[in-house]
């Protein structure tokens, strides 16, 4: 028997953070921020509930910071296991540390708090880190063996199994949205005897998917119709890269005419260099368009913005634009001077393509707030706030009960349903009992369930 830990990701989309304790070896999946919440900084500067230094192993399935980071602390804190990832996902990690340390600093600087870890804890931490390809098992202590697959939702990232005397649990991280404009379909596991699965949105649909080019090349013809500016908030990570793809497409095949288009976050750049060196990575019909060689994060009027003088000129550019900046739910980021800047203005569209997580900025405008306060100060909102949900990287409620329903058998004892706000959790709990007669429950926080693996 083992017990199964469930330390972060429950009852919230972020933070995941999950333990499987095989009573001699003690095995991590993710360690990731808690995000969105007012609390946040404090509730990730807490001490972990486990005793770091006896986790033995951590696997990361995948590169955004609520999966990731927090693993320097965990270091900081007594961890000195392996860490395993496939490469894209250590590549990624790494940039997304140093970008989160400068955040850190800062804001230390500013609230006089202690900073959550410093470099040398991210140099020990990636000092740890081993890379893994996908399909390929490798060993772990206790007659455990771990393979990784794709989960189609960012580059390099990964649905965990875990194997030992004939019994499987497996760990999704988040699933991708199908079509991803970037990577491939998420791997169906089977036979598993446990699940620990993500529900970001279990209780919604992408009713968009299929018309998301369209809607997106709407938005940006009617940017160029009122010379105005087209915000998007973006995750630096695969979001970003996903919109340039978009852009790219819709310029060389003429249906919209160049526009001066603005990538204008440090990280995203560095990001989209991961993605260049990364195309064995991309689904089929992406490598091809790379391969016949369409440099698919270059078209006409694109310009990476990547110091602050030249993001503060942008301003001074006459439309039509488009502004690509993170961070995603506007937590921080060059987003908000730009929000700043044009959210007052008529002739400005902000174009939500991501989850918002409630208390954002983000979830704010998308709720239809008439103002918000960013960085102390009070702004009016004029500008047309738009949503695309079919450009979301997480599968959506159908698709959650298709990768189930694709796997399940009466091999199964339990699904755990984590990762998702709390309706949306128990929402796709229900639907996956109903639907599927799955045993399905969605566990509680610092949750400790003894399992048979």
């Amino acid at each position: 028997m083992s017990t199964l830990g469930f330390y972060g990701g429950v009852g919230s989309v972020t933070g995941a953070n999950f333990m499987l304790d095989t009573g001699k070896t003690a095995i991590l999946v993710d360690c990731g921020l808690v995000q969105g919440d007012k609390f946040a900084n404090e509730i990730n500067a807490e001490p972990f509930v486990y005793d770091p230094a006896k986790a033995d192993v951590l696997i990361v399935t995948h590169a955004h910071a609520d999966h990731i980071g927090r693993i320097p602390k965990l270091v900081k804190d007594g961890f000195s296991g392996k860490i395993y990832s496939t490469e894209p996902t250590r590549a990624l990690a790494r940039l997304m540390f140093d970008d989160a340390l400068k955040i850190m600093q800062m804001e230390s600087e500013r609230d006089q708090r202690e900073v959550m870890c410093e470099q040398m804890h991210i140099d020990q931490a990636l000092a740890l880190w081993q890379v893994k390809d996908y399909k390929t098992a490798f060993e772990l202590d206790d007659g455990v063996t771990a393979t990784l697959y794709d989960a189609g939702h960012i580059l390099g990232s990964s649905i965990v199994e875990l194997t030992r005397n004939g019994k499987k649990i497996v760990f999704t991280g988040d699933l991708g949205n199908v079509p991803q404009p970037l990577v491939g379909t998420p791997h169906i596991p089977t036979e598993y005897d446990y699940m620990v699965m993500e529900s970001v949105y279990g209780d919604r649909s992408h009713e968009e998917v299929n018309e998301r080019s369209e809607l997106l090349k709407g938005y940006i013809e009617e940017t160029i119709r009122t010379k105005g500016t087209l915000i998007i908030p973006a995750f630096s990570m695969e979001r970003t890269q996903g919109m340039l793809l978009e852009i790219n497409n819709l310029i060389e095949s003429k249906q919209i005419a160049p526009i001066k288009t603005f990538l204008d976050s440090p990280l995203a750049i560095r990001v989209t260099e991961v993605y260049r060196k990364s195309v064995q990575f991309l689904k089929p019909d992406v490598r091809a368009q790379i391969e016949a060689g369409d440099d698919i994060f270059a078209f006409d009027g694109l310009k990476f913005t990547e110091t602050v003088k030249e993001s503060s000129q942008i301003a001074r550019v006459p439309g039509p634009k488009i502004i690509i900046a993170g961070s995603g739910m506007s937590h921080g980021g060059r987003i908000r001077t730009h929000e700043k800047e044009y959210l007052d203005d008529r002739n400005c569209i902000v174009l939500l393509v991501g989850y918002q997580t409630v208390g954002s900025i983000g979830r704010l405008l998308q709720d239809g707030a008439k103002h918000v306060w960013i960085d102390n100060m009070k702004v009016k909102v004029n500008a047309k706030v738009a949503t695309i949900r079919g450009y979301s990287g997480h599968a959506d409620r159908d698709q959650l009960v298709e990768f189930v329903h694709g796997g399940l058998s009466p091999k199964t004892k339990q699904i755990f349903v984590t990762m998702g706000e709390e309706r949306s959790s128990l929402f796709l709990t229900q639907r996956l009992r109903d639907y599927l007669g799955a045993p399905a429950i969605a566990p509680e926080a610092n949750a400790e369930i003894t399992i048979d693996f």
